[in-house]
């Protein structure tokens, strides 16, 4: 009992943190629900409207086509990245010399900013002077113009974000991959297995954790999405790449339109708390029952 007392101690340690983190997040927060039932005229002349704002969001197109935006990109980037960052994993090497310099290569993506992200694509994928746009219309003779073309404008975010963050997926599952023990492999040497078989049966069921931080992680990251984007293409042409966050500091510092745009914001924040819920509940019982059977 004594022990355990002990043990539990050590969360004091992190109190102050936890708390400063609280007043910090919450202090904001507050705000953001005050103004979401008001509409403001200025800083200083507000009118309490009740429900309104949130109703108008949600029979608004312009929330819905937004949101529905979103999840198209969230869905694109997360059927992409998680597969391939498994196959970069499987292919990276787990001994020997080479180890450190690609994982750091690996990860070089992650440590580049967002915005210096968006403005080395806005340079690299121009139909004229950029290597890879040039490449596309040139070589293979493909109409290729993100400022004007929405399927150009789409592509060129969606290999934006899978080449920035495909590293994070890489290295989670690399790290999941490198605590496999190495009697499970000599198992399965022994037992003829093939490399399909020694994948689906050893190291996905053992990547089962990692990977559900990974999906967590990219869903919250690519559902917050902003800099990138918006240096790239400026959320057109028109508002085909217009994303939630974008269309929220338009409403909130363009239209200074604060009460609908805390009204916006508090329901894209449910949403994703729950999109992320339900990934995970589902997650960890598929990999509860996969455990136990």
């Amino acid at each position: 009992m004594d022990t355990k007392f002990a043990d539990n101690r050590a969360w004091l340690l992190v109190l102050p943190a936890t708390l400063l983190v609280f007043f910090t997040a919450m202090i904001p927060f507050m705000a953001v629900v005050n103004y979401s039932f008001q509409i403001v005229f200025s800083m200083q002349n507000h009118a309490l409207i009740g429900w309104e704002t949130f109703h108008e969001a949600l029979t608004n197109e312009e929330f819905s086509g937004a949101l529905g935006r979103q999840v198209l990109f969230t869905g694109i980037v997360l059927l992409i990245e998680i597969p391939l960052g498994i196959a970069v994993a499987l292919t990276m090497p787990r001994t020997g010399k080479m180890v450190g310099p690609v994982l750091v290569v690996i990860a070089l993506p992650l440590l580049v900013p967002w915005n210096v992200v968006g403005l080395i694509w806005q340079i690299f994928a121009r139909g004229d002077i950029g290597l890879f746009g040039a490449f596309v219309n040139n070589v293979l003779h493909i109409n290729y113009n993100y400022a004007v073309g929405e399927y150009s404008a789409w592509f060129t975010v969606v290999l934006m974000s899978v080449w920035h963050w495909t590293s994070l997926v890489a290295l989670l599952a690399y790290a999941g991959l490198c605590s496999i023990p190495g009697a499970f492999y000599q198992a399965a040497r022994i037992d003829g297995a093939s490399r399909w078989a020694t994948f689906r049966f050893i190291e996905l069921p053992k990547l089962r954790g990692v990977l559900t931080i990974a999906i967590l992680l990219r869903f919250v990251y690519s559902f917050k999405t902003y800099a990138e984007s918006l240096t790239v293409t400026g959320g057109g042409p028109g508002t085909s790449t217009t994303f939630m966050t974008q269309m929220l500091t338009n409403t909130a510092i363009g239209q200074f339109a604060y009460g609908k745009a805390a009204a916006y914001g508090l329901l894209y924040f449910l949403i994703i708390l729950l999109i992320s819920y339900i990934f995970y509940i589902v997650l960890t019982r598929v990999g509860t029952n996969e455990g136990g059977a």
